[in-house]
């Protein structure tokens, strides 16, 4: 495994994110440099280049390697206090087509980071669930975290085993853990080509003038919240958990497929070319997480709208246009 960077003596929390690289990791890197933490990041060689923004950071350092690698993983974790955990192998609509590949790369990788964890004294794991995915079809909106959990995808299925283990490793062995159920992230430094996210996708294909494909009639409606609310909640789950350990975190508002399209028409003064398709059996219509929860024990409250959100996704791609958009 490759090892970049400075290793600091000062009794400093150490936090270690693994996928740090990807888009939420990206920016919670930056958000716990600001506090004064030393982190480390983890992810596999050659993903993304690493933020500028952290790179050369002095608190800052960079390991390369594989997380189904015990020997990586066992030397990633050392002299760490705090190891979020955000990384998936697969997404949820594809999931179903390899979930034997699915269970062995996350949640047998996540069980042997768990065990590593323990030797090498991390205090807390902060793991990145699914607030899509793990409840099913949704039987009373917004979705409380009591809501049964019925997946209908592998991811959301390895999603919520992974939530079990870390209730397991709690009970057993005093692993402390909290599992943040994210609705739909998006924001700053999103990539636009991607298979998911429909904000940025949505945003690419605009910018780009090129036609946007709608699953159904754009009324499926999803709860959307921005990288910064993300961030805030990851950074208030460093304190140790007190009674509960699994939260929602999203905005606690609903935003349907049109709703999301004609505020980005409005942010950006260009008209959507939508292209209604037939719709798919599997998109359940209405998705919002009730996040009462985390206002309560966190002391967190989602701060940006969705259209400041998309206002300042929109201003960061026309300042980066070589970032996403191209």
């Amino acid at each position: 495994m490759k090892n970049s960077g400075s290793k600091s003596t000062d009794r400093v929390i150490r936090s270690l994110v693994l996928g740090g690289r990807g888009f939420i990791g990206t920016h919670l890197i930056d958000a716990l440099l600001s506090q004064g933490h030393a982190v480390r990041c983890f992810d596999r060689p050659n993903v993304v280049k690493p933020s500028d923004s952290h790179s050369k950071h002095p608190q800052f350092e960079l390991f390369e390697g594989d997380f189904t690698s015990e020997a990586d993983m066992s030397e990633a974790l050392k002299y760490c206090d705090i190891c979020y955990h955000l990384v998936s192998t697969t997404l949820p609509k594809s999931s179903n087509a390899n979930p034997v590949f699915d269970v062995e790369s996350n949640l047998i990788g996540t069980i042997r980071m768990l065990t590593l964890a323990l030797k090498a004294g991390v205090k807390k794991v902060i793991f990145v669930s699914s607030g899509g995915t793990v409840y099913g079809e949704p039987t009373q909106v917004p979705i409380p975290e009591t809501h049964p959990t019925e997946p209908v995808c592998s991811y959301g299925i390895t999603k919520l085993a992974i939530e079990k283990y870390l209730a397991l490793f709690h009970r057993l062995y005093g692993l402390d853990y909290t599992v943040l159920r994210l609705a739909n992230p998006f924001g700053e430094g999103q990539r636009t080509h991607a298979s998911q996210g429909a904000v940025a996708v949505f945003l690419g294909k605009v910018l780009r003038d090129e036609p946007i494909e709608i699953w159904g009639d754009g009324s499926v409606v999803r709860d959307y919240i921005h990288i910064a609310d993300v961030v805030q909640a990851l950074l208030a789950s460093i304190e140790p958990s007190m009674q509960e350990h699994v939260f929602n975190i999203g905005s606690g508002h609903g935003h349907s497929l049109n709703e999301v399209l004609d505020t980005i028409e409005k942010v950006t003064g260009r008209v959507t070319r939508r292209e209604y398709l037939s719709g798919r059996g599997f998109d359940v219509p209405l998705s919002v997480l009730n996040i009462d929860r985390a206002k309560s024990a966190l002391g967190w409250v989602p701060a940006v709208s969705f259209e400041l959100g998309v206002e300042r996704f929109v201003g960061w791609l026309l300042e980066n246009p070589d970032s996403s958009v191209a």
